[in-house]
């Protein structure tokens, strides 16, 4: 048998919980306004006084790269640039800069996997290392420190294959200059989402 009492405590916990979920649909309503894309074409600031997101990665002039000549970190210098140049300004050119972006690169190459038995790697890690600063060019100060690193990974199959390794590092090395300038260019907006 059921008692009255129990049925009552059930109805008013029903109740409760559909006032709770209206509640959080209501919550949710009022702060639907207060997300915006991060790369969209809405102001960052609430008077529109500061620059779209857009205009402002476009704004900055990212320096060459310095490495020695003819080794690695030189062609990938070059990728990492040309990676970023595209992704800031969307291949639309770029604006007037009032900032400037230094970036140094470290690479490095680790066998992981090793045959026992010829004493040679069957596998491979690329890792690179990247240091940058933002620098606001009116004033020369430095606004913006950071580091990013990628590490990729490669398969030597065979020692019969000569170029096998080769094709496989720089294939690695590529993937690591893509991941280096996504997580660059990602830091920068985040920096002028957060308004500087």
């Amino acid at each position: 048998m059921s008692s009255p009492r129990g049925h009552t405590g059930s109805r008013s916990g029903g109740i409760g919980r559909f006032l709770a979920l209206g509640l959080a649909f209501a919550c949710a309503g009022m702060t639907g306004g207060c997300f915006q894309p991060l790369y969209g074409n809405v102001s960052t600031d609430t008077y529109g006084a500061a620059p779209p997101i857009r205009t402002a990665l476009a704004s900055v002039q990212v320096e060459e790269i310095e490495a020695p000549n003819g080794t690695p970190e030189a062609r990938m210098g070059v990728e990492v640039r040309n990676a970023l140049i595209f992704g800031l300004t969307g291949g639309a050119g770029q604006l007037p800069p009032n900032y400037k972006l230094k970036i140094n690169l470290v690479g490095q190459r680790q066998n992981v996997i090793v045959d026992v038995t010829t004493a040679r790697a069957d596998m491979e890690i690329y890792g690179l290392d990247a240091t940058y600063s933002l620098i606001e060019i009116g004033t020369n100060k430095v606004v913006l420190t950071g580091r990013a690193f990628a590490r990729q990974s490669y398969d030597i199959p065979g020692q019969q294959q000569r170029f096998a390794r080769a094709r496989g590092e720089r294939d690695a090395q590529n993937r690591a200059s893509t991941i280096i300038a996504e997580q660059i260019k990602s830091r920068l907006a985040s920096y002028f989402v957060a308004g500087g």
